[in-house]
């Protein structure tokens, strides 16, 4: 049983040996532990600072292409170094290494395929009381777009089974944290999540520079892996406003129509008309967009095992 563990790093010299002193050496039930960092385009000696401690595996990128193709790049190199079970965790020590043990017990013990840090919240002391409502706010959303009971969707520090790794994808590239929990949710993987304890704060998060800024990419991105898994739900709600609106105005002008005969009224006809066409196309659309999402899952499986048959070849 080999665990990898990967951290992506931009800029991380000051950090980075601080969080690998702090992972683990070894763990019951695992024969082997690697390391991995993914160098996002440091300016840095991130790298330099990772091979002096030694670091099995660098992925390095010519320029920063952001978190989430970092975090499939890592999970695509642990694959090909025959990890059987992948972690990901921050180069800023936001995680106690200790905690990784516990992450992967789920897996090792066959309960899970997909393992959620879940952080203290309440209890950070560095973040502000804005943040945590936003932090509950935003997992509260995940767990009704996913249908899973995580309730730490931001967390970074998680757990992936080979299997698991193999069917993950991230399309957005902001963040692949919320996209991941829509798409264990939506395909039934079995996904859980165990408490973990943090560390202080070391440096300021990177991942946005203003709290509104974050809470618009993060509702996007949930937005967008809804839409992608369940494209019918979420057309036939947008379709549901203009339609019954229309439906209103049609039953107004009826009654105008048998009771007064309908004169001056024949605006409000058009109006209905054109609302319920609005409705019954966006409604089409998502019919569409359902047999596009259907291809869809047929190319990830499709995926799935190209990726099985390259990364388990002997």
């Amino acid at each position: 049983m080999k665990l990898i563990i990967q951290i992506p790093c931009y800029n991380e010299a000051e950090t980075l040996k601080i969080a690998l002193n702090d992972l683990p050496k070894q763990i019951e039930g695992v024969d082997t532990i690697e390391y991995l960092i993914v160098n996002d385009g440091s300016s840095d000696n991130t790298v330099e600072v990772a091979r002096n401690w030694g670091v099995h595996y660098v992925v390095s990128f010519a320029r920063n292409r952001g978190l989430a193709r970092g975090f499939m790049a890592g999970l695509d190199a642990c694959l090909k170094n025959g990890a059987d079970i992948i972690v990901n965790t921050d180069a800023d020590n936001q995680y106690c290494g200790a905690d990784i043990e516990k992450l992967i017990r789920p897996i090792l013990e066959g309960k899970a395929e997909v393992v959620i840090g879940e952080r203290p919240i309440d209890d950070t002391a560095h973040f502000s009381p804005l943040k945590k409502r936003l932090q509950h706010f935003g997992s509260y959303v995940v767990r009704k777009a996913s249908a899973t009971d995580i309730p730490d969707a931001p967390s970074g520090f998680r757990a992936f089974s080979r299997d698991a790794a193999m069917r993950m994808n991230v399309i957005n590239e902001y963040t692949y944290t919320l996209e991941t929990i829509v798409q264990a949710g939506r395909n039934k993987m079995a996904i859980t999540s165990v408490p973990v304890r943090t560390n202080s704060e070391l440096r300021p998060s990177r991942l946005f520079h203003s709290m509104f800024s974050y809470v618009k990419r993060s509702m996007l991105t949930i937005l967008r892996a809804l839409m992608m898994y369940r494209p019918l739900f979420c057309f036939t709600v947008v379709a549901l406003f203009p339609f019954l609106i229309g439906l209103g105005i049609g039953i107004r002008f009826l009654y105008l129509f048998f009771t007064s005969g309908g004169a001056g009224h024949v605006q409000s006809l058009i109006l209905a008309c054109t609302l319920m066409i609005m409705g019954f196309m966006t409604f089409v659309i998502g019919l569409q967009a359902d047999i596009i999402a259907a291809n869809r899952k047929l190319l990830e499986d499709i995926q799935y095992h190209l990726r099985k048959l390259e990364y388990d070849k002997k």
